[in-house]
């Protein structure tokens, strides 16, 4: 990264492309030069686009189970101690250990780890909140939650250089190339 990147605070550069192949295509040739740190952006999910990138599986299934596993085994254990060491409540002469009857309350808290896990597990790994992006910055870029296709390549990347990106991102087809620059 060339001194003057770091001078001028550069978020990095943002290339537009006409429909969702070119969009595929150019993040197979960014990937090939070996960029890791870059992102593309359309209106709708694109079929492929995960494996052009080369994206790794996503974590957040592993997130969801480890807390459902959490829910099962907490709410198992919190009915066992209130049941029967806590309180022990004889009903009818039934055991103590009456698991049928607690089926639904374990169901319930392990269905609401879960699902904690889920929303928060997406938070943590997708770094939110953010209140402001620097792609925000960019009046092209609002075309991205309508008809626009994307592809911003940011200046934190090892061999990122700013002549070279602008020319790789009109090679692959991209039009609209702009750099990005935090504020």
């Amino acid at each position: 990264m060339s001194k003057s990147t770091v001078e001028n605070n550069m978020y990095g550069v943002l290339a537009e492309f006409r429909n969702p192949k070119e969009l595929v295509d150019a993040a197979k040739k960014i990937n090939q030069n070996g960029y890791k740190k870059y992102d593309t952006f359309s209106p709708f999910p694109i079929h492929g686009i995960d494996k052009a990138m080369n994206l790794p599986k996503s974590k957040l299934g592993w997130i969801v189970v480890s807390h459902g596993l959490v829910g099962l085994i907490g709410s198992f254990a919190m009915i066992y101690f209130m049941m029967v060491a806590d309180y022990p409540l004889n009903i009818s002469g039934k055991t103590l250990l009456n698991i049928p009857a607690w089926i639904p309350v374990i169901f319930e808290l392990t269905v609401l780890l879960s699902a904690f896990g889920a929303v928060f597990g997406m938070f943590f790994l997708n770094g939110l909140p953010k209140f402001n992006h620097p792609l925000f910055n960019s009046e092209n870029f609002k075309k991205a939650t309508d008809d626009g296709f994307f592809v911003c390549i940011e200046s934190d990347d090892p061999q990122f250089d700013v002549e070279k990106v602008q020319t790789l991102l009109k090679d692959a087809g991209g039009t609209n190339i702009e750099e990005i620059y935090d504020n």
